[in-house]
């Protein structure tokens, strides 16, 4: 927790970082699925970032109308015979001329087909790793041992018995590989049983504990429940890293944050946390003005995380979503035939309602939060 709390920025330099996140995210991820379509030799006939009316655009002379749109949330690609949100070819497609119709979304192979729609996702999570990889390229890895080298006196871990020495190797069935980690745990599960086993004088000893709770401040006042122990790591060094090294620190940090949206998702779900803790569009701006306030290290690390966000939201089963149609096409891949056209409408409707009905939730979670409103 800050001593001091920072004055939150502008609205102008929230809207700026919120562009600045958003807007390029939107466009790899698209940018993804346009490549490796073009890769196919799928014709794209629109690329845009946003939806709507059109504000600008540009035709190049593949024939693709490149332009921004009016609703700033999102972004598409649409494909040479792509005619409606589940995929399906309109009735001329079948009148087409066998050359123009083979540059259609639709006339692909199935596992062409599904390589297009995961570019997109897969595009997220790459420019996260890069930006992951930079920093740990620059700055090195933190190397912090699991044995610990203090213990708060009254703390949860002072009651539950560990003491300075002991060596965790085991939280919540999980093999402990540094205090990085038994952090990341620990403050996931506040409230929780933690499972903690020990090494202690050459022999495993497991410590019954469950996770404080306390509520952890930023330097603008935004306030977060998160678990605590109360020990420290005996020892702590940053590490240099090469280039490949950076590189599967990214990947499994990125695995690791993946880990923690999974949780947080399900801990939502159970009850164990608060739905208002969940965030829209008005909540990414507000921290994108935020990060961006306090230097472009940070903006830099925020923008890798709404990136894996977008990529594993893209990935969730739910249609209209990349994860909606990939879950369609391992149907498809199955029962060796597509799922019928009116049950893939149904679907998509369904989705398309759901997804709605969500955007709208957490927009009024993040309008009741904001402090206008007593949040």
């Amino acid at each position: 927790m800050t001593g001091q709390v920072m004055q939150s920025p502008g609205i102008l330099m929230t809207v700026l970082a919120f562009a600045l996140v958003l807007g390029p995210l939107v466009f790899l991820h698209e940018l993804g699925h346009y490549l490796v379509g073009r890769w196919f030799g799928v014709k794209a006939e629109g690329f845009s970032i946003g939806f709507g009316k059109e504000i600008a655009g540009w035709t190049d002379k593949r024939g693709t109308r490149w332009k921004l749109s009016m609703i700033p949330l999102g972004g598409y690609v649409q494909f040479a015979g792509d005619m409606n949100p589940a995929s399906q070819p309109d009735a001329a497609w079948l009148s087409l001329p066998a050359e123009e119709r083979e540059r259609t979304f639709p006339a692909k192979p199935l596992w062409q087909r599904a390589l297009i729609v995961a570019a997109g996702p897969v595009t997220n999570f790459l420019v996260a790793i890069l930006i992951l990889a930079s920093f740990n390229t620059f700055y090195g890895r933190v190397v912090a041992s699991p044995v610990i080298g203090e213990v708060q006196a009254g703390s949860v871990a002072d009651k539950a018995g560990l003491r300075v020495g002991d060596r965790i190797v085991e939280l919540r069935g999980e093999k402990i590989r540094d205090f990085m980690q038994v952090r990341m745990e620990v403050g996931q599960h506040p409230g929780e049983p933690l499972g903690i086993v020990v090494l202690r004088d050459g022999s495993r000893v497991s410590v019954p504990a469950t996770a404080g709770t306390k509520i952890d401040t930023d330097q603008f006042g935004n306030k977060q429940k998160i678990g605590f122990l109360g020990i420290g790591t005996a020892s702590a060094e940053m590490v240099r890293v090469g280039p490949v090294e950076a590189v599967g620190d990214a990947i499994g940090q990125t695995r690791d944050i993946v880990s923690m949206m999974v949780t947080g998702i399900a801990q939502i779900v159970t009850g164990k946390r608060e739905v208002r803790e969940l965030g829209g569009p008005i909540k990414i701006a507000k921290f994108s003005g935020e990060q961006l306030a306090l230097g472009w290290q940070n903006f830099a690390w925020f923008a890798a995380m709404i990136s894996i966000n977008l990529g594993f939201i893209n990935l969730l089963p739910i249609p209209v979503l990349d994860g909606g149609h990939l879950m369609f096409y391992a149907a498809e891949a199955v029962r060796r035939k597509p799922v019928s056209e009116r049950g893939q409408e149904w679907a998509f409707r369904t989705g398309f309602a759901f997804v709605v009905a969500l955007m709208l939730f957490v927009t009024v979670n993040d309008v009741a939060s904001l402090k206008l409103f007593g949040g």
